[in-house]
């Protein structure tokens, strides 16, 4: 089927937290709807007959509680409803957002997934009730060919966004399209926990994913492309990742992922929207992981060599223990906690980077509370130790590598980032031996990151 997303660079309040009328805050989110609605037409024009848009696309961020709900538009959470905006769009108030999204949709007979903010009334006796006496969510909504409202998703992990309220009880949300079967739609921060992303996608089989997203890209290991497509990788599905476009706050990275295939757009140079359209394959089946022959056993302890000296390095705001990658060829390994990481690497070229390998087995505190198990090999910032976890986008070296570690979570996120921000897949990649492990004879250009992102849930 052919898909398209479109990263958006959104027409911002320049006062988001000043109280405004409804009117002026129609005016600013019609400003980004008229963009949506051009992409749209030219998405509908290559074909695609779905096409996602990020999260705080139409309206923005940084609001408060109060600043934003003049924002909000009024949306029922409730299947027993049928209700098509364009064609309907006197059944309830406040929804001249939801009726531009639906138009849309019907005028350019595709299916149509977008983020924005929803208010839904509540009643006192209800004990999750705000005391404002309303619920305000991050929502996506998606829109079938006929412009019906045909899924509504809340997002549940939010991100510091203190103008919006965590469902009282996660969403699986889905809907069914002719070209694909079912797509099931989570936002953003979502994508790192259990809760409901993973929870959905293996209580209901899903093959596709609507993903949107306001993404701010930290190296080496969160960077939106990189992560997007370990996601798509580690899952075995296609998803379609709108990210908003602001370089200065660090957010660019929307791409259509198969898990075999990736087609991206990066870019913290230039400014404007993107728009992404791609054929992929519906996936019915499970690719099998191909398992690699020659897939290493434990490295050796010999006795008399040298070993490289250990070293901690703050990475990700995780306290790393490293050893250096050095010389052309060797065998390493690092240990933490109970997980211990093996590396075999062979450089096409010897060049003057220091490249380290890294192991974290612990909880993830800062900017949200997670626990990560990770074994990750990564270009360093200089030739200095100090420098090894910090955000490098380009290199030089060709590495042949077979990276593996001994996880204690199923759910691991296989990462390959090359200079320039680029990806790459693993040659091989899978379990044996109740290690996991990946492994690739030369990368397509320098090594950034070759990492094993392990998301241990039962530990957050």
């Amino acid at each position: 089927y052919v898909a398209a997303v479109y990263e958006h660079e959104s027409i911002l309040s320049p006062t988001p937290a000043a109280l405004v009328d409804r009117q002026s805050a129609l005016e600013l989110m019609g400003r980004n709807l008229d963009i949506y609605e051009q992409q749209a037409v030219a998405a509908a024009r290559q074909g695609a007959q779905i096409i996602v848009f990020p999260e705080d696309g139409i309206h923005g961020f940084n609001f408060t509680r109060s600043s934003i709900y003049p924002y909000l538009d009024f949306v029922l959470h409730s299947h027993s409803v049928k209700w098509n905006p364009c064609r309907e769009p006197y059944l309830f108030n406040d929804t001249e957002v939801l009726q531009r999204l639906s138009c849309m949709a019907l005028k350019n007979k595709l299916f149509l997934v977008a983020n924005l903010g929803t208010k839904q009334p509540c009643e006192q006796t209800d004990p999750h009730c705000p005391s404002d006496g309303r619920y305000q969510f991050n929502t996506n909504v998606a829109f079938n060919d006929d412009g019906m409202l045909v899924a509504t998703y809340r997002k549940h992990n939010l991100y510091f966004e203190y103008a919006f309220d965590t469902p009282p009880e996660p969403d699986y949300k889905f809907f069914d399209t002719p070209f694909a079967g079912k797509f099931g739609m989570f936002t953003c921060f979502d994508i790192l926990f259990f809760e409901p992303a993973v929870n959905l996608i293996k209580q209901y089989n899903l093959k596709q994913i609507a993903y949107p997203t306001a993404w701010m890209n930290q190296l080496p290991l969160l960077s939106a492309v990189e992560f997007q497509q370990a996601f798509a990788t580690a899952f075995n599905i296609n998803i379609l990742a709108a990210n908003i476009h602001h370089p200065t706050l660090g957010m660019t990275g929307s791409g259509i992922y198969t898990p075999v295939k990736s087609f991206t757009y990066h870019n913290m140079e230039s400014y404007g929207g993107k728009l992404i359209v791609a054929e992929i394959p519906v996936i019915t089946t499970d690719y099998e992981t191909s398992l690699d022959q020659k897939t290493p056993s434990r490295v050796s302890e010999k006795g008399n060599e040298q070993l490289p000296p250990q070293f901690y390095a703050e990475m990700m705001y995780d306290n790393f223990t490293f050893v250096p990658v050095w010389g052309e060829k060797g065998e390493l390994q690092v240990c933490a906690n109970t997980l211990c990481c093996y590396l075999n690497y062979q450089k096409a070229v010897l060049t003057d980077e220091l490249y380290a390998l890294g192991v974290f087995d612990g909880l993830h505190t800062v900017h949200g509370t997670y626990y990560v198990q990770a074994c990750a090999l990564v270009k360093c910032g200089g030739l200095s130790f100090s420098t090894c976890g910090q955000e490098v986008t380009d290199a030089t070296a060709l590495i042949d590598f077979q990276l593996w570690g001994n996880m204690s979570t199923p759910y691991i996120f296989p990462l390959l980032l090359t200079s320039g921000i680029t990806l790459d897949f693993a040659d091989h990649r899978g379990w044996k031996n109740n290690h996991y492990f990946m492994s690739k004879n030369r990368t397509s250009s320098g090594l950034l990151t070759a990492a094993l992102y392990g998301r241990w849930y039962e530990k957050d």
